[in-house]
C-alpha cells in the first residue's frame, strides 16, 4: 500500500516536471531543475517512510522552503494558506477580525488598545482587560500569538472572552462579533503651528493615495492652511500604485516617479503621475526617520529628486526591492523579489546587496567608495547606496534605559489604567498636561514595583570581568574593578528626575489614549515632537526653505 502510494508521487513528480520544462528541455539549467525536484522528493519521500519517529509533513515543508528561500533575500517568503489573512491585511490593511492590539504579560494576552468603532471598542474591552478565557476554553499559557489567531475570523461569526479588570472583583463575560476591520491609513491630520497643515501616514495600504488627498483638500480649504508636513516616519511602506498617486498630488501629470528593473524585462514598468496635480505650489516637507521604507522612500525620494519639497529626519532604512506574488498549490502564495526601485534621478533606493554575500552568507553594503552622484530636477546633487538622505538631517532621540524598562514592564501602560479609573474625563488632547502633581502620583505609583535595568556600562563592566576571570587577570584588578563599579550603580530615583521630560510625554500620549484614543494620542503628542516642531519652523522661513530647494542646497 505504502510503495504503490511511493509510486503514484513519483509517477505525479514525473509528469509535472515534463509537462512544465518540456518547452525548455534543450537547456541543461532544465535538466539541473528536474533533477533536484526529483532527488528532493525521492528524499522527503524516504524520510517519510523511514525517519524513526513521526514526522508532521507540513511543518518540516514549511521548514524546508523558509530555509531555501532564506539564502535569498528576506522579502522573497512563502505563504501558507494559514497566514493568508496576516498578508492581506499587510497589502490591503483589511482582515475579519475583532479589530484590538494586544500584548503578553507572564501566562496571559492583555488588551492593549481597542480600535475606535470596531467589534472590541463596541463590546466595551478596555486596555488592561486580562483574557482568562476565549469560548470558554482557558487562556492561560496562550500566547500573544494564539489569541491573535483565535480573534481573527469570517466576519459575522462570533467568540466569547472572559476578562479580569482591574476594579471588578468578578470576571467578565464579552460577546464579540467579527467584522471586516479596516486600518486607516491616515490615523491623524490636523493644523499644527501657524497656517502649517500636518497629515500622518502610517501604511500604503489600497486607498493611501485617496485618503491623503482628502485630508490635504479638508486642510487646505476648509482650515486654509499654507504648507504641508506629510510624516512618514515609522511607515514600511505598502502598495507602490498608492505611492505613485501620493506624489501626483504635488507633481503634474506625465512626471516619472519610480521605475522597475530587473531580468525579466517584461516586468520592467515606469510609473509615471496620471492626473493633473491637487497643488504643484504649496511648500512641503516630508518627515522620515530609518524605519520609514519601501513606499515611503519613493515617496520621499520622488519628491525630493522633483525638487518638490524637503525631506527632513533621519537616512531612511534603504529597501528598494520589488515583490510580486504567485500561487502556489493548495491556496498558499510566495512572494518573489522581482526588481529594484530606480527613483526620478535614476538613483536606486536599495541599501543592501543580498545577490553578492561574503563567505559567512552575510550580505554587504554600499560602501561610501562606490556611491554615484545624480542630479535632481533643479540640479541638485543627491547620491544612491541605499535609502533617502535627508536635506535637513535631525540626530534621532535616544530613549533612556529608564523608559525603556518602564515601557517593557508596562508601568506607564498600567498607570494610565490607573488614572482612567480616577478621572472621569480630562481635557481635550491638546489642552491636557501632565502636571508635577500628576508626576509625582506617578511616581508613588511606582513604589514597590520592578522597574531595574541594567545600562550598557554596567553590561560591559561584567562582560569585562567575565573575560578578566577567564583569562585569570580578575585578582589583579578586583579592587579597581570594585570601585568602578560603585560608581557606576545606577539610581533610578536620579534617573526618574533626570528623564522627566521624557517620561511625562509618554505619559501624556497614554493617558490620552484612555479618552481620545488613536487619534487623540497623536494630538497630544505634537506639541512635544522636536521633529514636527523643526518642520513647522523650515517651512516658516520662506527664504531658508527656498535656499535649500535651490543648487546650493545640494547634499553633502
Amino acid at each position: 500500500m505504502i510503495h504503490s502510494k511511493s509510486l503514484k508521487i513519483k509517477f505525479l513528480l514525473i509528469f509535472f516536471v515534463i509537462f512544465n520544462f518540456s518547452g525548455f528541455s534543450q537547456k541543461n539549467n532544465d535538466f539541473e531543475i528536474s533533477k533536484n525536484l526529483e532527488i528532493f522528493t525521492t528524499l522527503y519521500r524516504q524520510l517519510h517512510l523511514n525517519y524513526v519517529d513521526e514526522i508532521n509533513s507540513g511543518d518540516l515543508m514549511k521548514k524546508g522552503i523558509d530555509a531555501m528561500l532564506d539564502n535569498l533575500d528576506p522579502y522573497t517568503v512563502y505563504i501558507p494558506e494559514s497566514d493568508i489573512e496576516d498578508y492581506k491585511l499587510m497589502t490591503t490593511g483589511q482582515y475579519g477580525g475583532v479589530g484590538a492590539l494586544i500584548h503578553q504579560k507572564g501566562d496571559y494576552v492583555i488588551i492593549s488598545d481597542p480600535y475606535e468603532g470596531f467589534p472590541a471598542f463596541k463590546a466595551g474591552l478596555i486596555p488592561g482587560d486580562k483574557i482568562i478565557e476565549v469560548n470558554k476554553q482557558s487562556a492561560k499559557g496562550k500566547s500573544q500569538s494564539d489569541i491573535s489567531s483565535i480573534f481573527k475570523g469570517q466576519p459575522g461569526t462570533t467568540l466569547t472572552v472572559l476578562i479580569e479588570r482591574e476594579g471588578e472583583t468578578k470576571p467578565i463575560e464579552k460577546v464579540l462579533t467579527r467584522e471586516e476591520i479596516k486600518l486607516l491609513n491616515v490615523p491623524y491630520y490636523g493644523v499644527v503651528g501657524k497656517d502649517v497643515g500636518y497629515i500622518k501616514l502610517s501604511s500604503f495600504t489600497m486607498d493611501a493615495g485617496k485618503d491623503v488627498k482628502d485630508a490635504f483638500l479638508k486642510l487646505r480649504d476648509k482650515d486654509k492652511v499654507k504648507s504641508i508636513i506629510i510624516d512618514l516616519r515609522g511607515n514600511g511602506g505598502g502598495l507602490l500604485q498608492e505611492a505613485v498617486n501620493i506624489v501626483n498630488i504635488f507633481v503634474d501629470k506625465g512626471q516619472l516617479v519610480v521605475s522597475t528593473k530587473g531580468k525579466v524585462s517584461e516586468r520592467n514598468f515606469s510609473h509615471k503621475t496620471m492626473e493633473q496635480a491637487i497643488d504643484n505650489n504649496i511648500p512641503l516637507v516630508i518627515l522620515v526617520d530609518r524605519s520609514s521604507a519601501s513606499a515611503s522612500e519613493i515617496v520621499s525620494g520622488a519628491i525630493q529628486d522633483l525638487d518638490r519639497g524637503l525631506i527632513v529626519g533621519q537616512k531612511t532604512y534603504g529597501k528598494g526591492l520589488v515583490q510580486n506574488v504567485f500561487p502556489v498549490s493548495y491556496n498558499a502564495q510566495v512572494k518573489i523579489t522581482i526588481a529594484k526601485y530606480y527613483i526620478p534621478s535614476g538613483r536606486c533606493i536599495q541599501v543592501i546587496d543580498y545577490a553578492h554575500k561574503d563567505e559567512d552568507g552575510n550580505p554587504g553594503k554600499i560602501p561610501d567608495s562606490l556611491k554615484t552622484a545624480f542630479k535632481t530636477k533643479g540640479g541638485r546633487t543627491v547620491y544612491d547606496g541605499g535609502g533617502i538622505e535627508p536635506d535637513i538631517t535631525l540626530e534621532a532621540e535616544k530613549t533612556s534605559n529608564i523608559v525603556i524598562s518602564l515601557l517593557t514592564k508596562f508601568l506607564i501602560f498600567d498607570y494610565a489604567n490607573y488614572f482612567k479609573r480616577k478621572n472621569v474625563s480630562i481635557n481635550s488632547p491638546r489642552e491636557f498636561i501632565v502636571t508635577d502633581a500628576i508626576y509625582d502620583d506617578f511616581l508613588k505609583y511606582l513604589n514597590g514595583k520592578d522597574y531595574d535595568y541594567i545600562t550598557r556600562s554596567e553590561k560591559n563592566l561584567a562582560e569585562l570581568k567575565a573575560i578578566a576571570e577567564k583569562e585569570n587577570y580578575f585578582d589583579a584588578i578586583k579592587i579597581e574593578y570594585q570601585a568602578l563599579k560603585d560608581k557606576l550603580i545606577h539610581d533610578k530615583n536620579a534617573d526618574l528626575v533626570k528623564n522627566k521630560a521624557e517620561i511625562k510625554t509618554l505619559l501624556k500620549m497614554e493617558i490620552v489614549n484612555r479618552y481620545f484614543y488613536q487619534k487623540g494620542s497623536i494630538e497630544a503628542s505634537l506639541s512635544d515632537d522636536n521633529e514636527i516642531l523643526k518642520a513647522v519652523e523650515l517651512l516658516n522661513d520662506t527664504t531658508k526653505y527656498k535656499k535649500i530647494l535651490s543648487k546650493s542646497g545640494d547634499q553633502k
